[in-house]
């Protein structure tokens, strides 16, 4: 038996038929909604006058949110899923006996590990809390030369 199977967008605002999704941003988070072509040119005309006094700051795409830390120094916020992934791998690494710090960036030997949901092997023997490898050289301190 044929089908025809007719989708219909609907206006977010109003709920008649959407013609157009309009995507825009406020405050670092990225926003869509459907809207008429009418409910579209009203949601411009709004925003025309804000646009005509702000500053772009980029093209199309946006990138990650933006925060300031508190030495006021830049750093890009991670997303709920990412904490959320790195908290289930940390997890899974101590659970298979894999050497892991509770923060900062996770080994690649370990994320793959995961992934493959295998058990931890090259890693296993060393105990937990202690590198399976020989540990980095520090340097030296640096001597200043001259007057500065």
């Amino acid at each position: 038996m044929a089908q025809n199977v007719l989708v219909e967008i609907v206006d977010d605002l109003d709920g008649g038929v959407a013609t157009q999704t309009v995507p825009f941003a406020l405050d670092g988070v990225m926003y869509e909604i459907d809207l008429s072509d009418e409910n579209a040119r009203i949601l411009r005309e709004t925003f025309a006058r804000y646009i005509a006094s702000g500053q772009r700051v980029g093209g199309r795409k946006t990138t990650a949110a933006v925060s300031k830390s508190a030495t006021g120094k830049q750093r890009s916020t991670r997303s709920a899923q990412s904490r959320r992934r790195s908290k289930e791998v940390r997890e899974w690494a101590q659970a298979n006996g894999y050497p892991i710090a509770e923060q900062g960036r996770i080994p690649h030997k370990i994320s793959a590990a995961f992934e493959a949901g295998e058990p931890a092997a090259e890693l296993k023997s060393a105990p937990v809390g202690e590198s399976p490898t020989t540990p980095a050289q520090r340097r030296a301190p640096r001597t200043q030369t001259g007057d500065s």
